[in-house]
């Protein structure tokens, strides 16, 4: 593995996530400052949008509206071009624990979105966690319940498989993509380490040794992502072997990543010291940093 080093494009933030390469800008999630974020190049930051219940995954429609995850109130929110923003799906009446968190939307404007499942900064005690299908009109469906903390996501270009990952599972879960959104055949597709029993959080979080977070696909089908409980962001091939890896800057953790860029080889990573609410939210210690690496992006986001 050759060793390479991660320079910072920005700084200032609570705790960013959901990093997107859109219309040639990085987009992003700061958590606790509620907002949504573009990031140039050169690293100037420009406000998109304010979400009050806490901004997530990012996604766009067919028609380039920008849909947003709204954690804590369990919505997704649309934001057309002219910064107008709706309620593009709400899944508020159905009796979540814990917050939506991240997610994915194929071309065709089908969404995958996950959920904590329990309330996580609180200790609460680990439990299955569901993953949604959004259909374009804001109908969504339940895919599976029973989720080890179903997170970062992508979608393979030729549109046909959805790979979810699970944080503490310490895998990547595979669906098949039917034409109508719709998906089957649920496989494992990379598991990289022991999955540990649920139950007390403590627990199993001490027992995890590899923990994917956000996460983004390469042109050989191979993931690269973040691995939040070792400071690091990994690159998976299929199967579960990790090929690559690349230590996050100045001992920070590092929780979501991106691959874009001009030509797709610059990796984005969204790091912080941890994780923990009660830390990040009071402090602005969050950085953006960026690397190249050989094999360029592929599918979505």
């Amino acid at each position: 593995m050759t060793e390479r080093r991660f320079t910072t494009l920005a700084d200032g933030g609570t705790f960013f996530e959901g990093p997107r390469w859109h219309d040639g800008r990085w987009w992003v999630s700061d958590f606790y400052r509620r907002l949504v974020l573009t990031v140039a190049p050169d690293g100037t930051q420009e406000e998109v949008t304010t979400v009050e219940n806490q901004p997530s995954g990012l996604g766009w429609l067919p028609d380039g509206s920008l849909v947003v995850v709204s954690m804590k109130d369990h919505r997704l929110l649309r934001v057309a071009a002219d910064g107008t923003t709706s309620v593009h799906a709400d899944l508020s009446g159905i009796g979540l624990s814990g917050p939506l968190n991240d997610l994915v939307v194929s071309g065709t404007g089908h969404a995958y979105v996950g959920c904590f499942g329990f309330d996580l900064m609180s200790g609460a005690e680990a439990v299955g966690a569901p993953l949604f299908h959004v259909a374009p009109d804001g109908s969504f469906d339940l895919i599976a319940d029973d989720l080890h903390f179903p997170n970062g996501s992508v979608i393979t270009p030729d549109g046909r498989t959805l790979i979810v990952g699970e944080t503490l599972g310490a895998r990547y879960t595979a669906f098949t993509i039917g034409d109508d959104g719709h998906v089957s055949d649920r496989r494992v597709f990379a598991q990289m380490a022991p999955t540990p029993p649920l139950g007390d959080t403590g627990t199993v979080l001490a027992a995890l040794t590899v923990a994917p977070d956000g996460c983004t696909l390469d042109a050989e089908g191979h993931i690269w992502f973040a691995d939040a409980m070792g400071n690091r962001v990994a690159r998976v091939a299929p199967g579960g072997e990790i090929v690559d890896e690349i230590p996050g800057p100045d001992g920070l953790g590092v929780y979501a990543c991106m691959l874009g860029g001009d030509d797709g080889r610059t990796l984005l990573a969204c790091c912080a010291p941890d994780f923990f609410e009660h830390t990040r939210s009071v402090a602005r210690e969050a950085v953006l940093a960026t690397v190249t690496v050989e094999i360029p992006h592929a599918g979505l986001p």
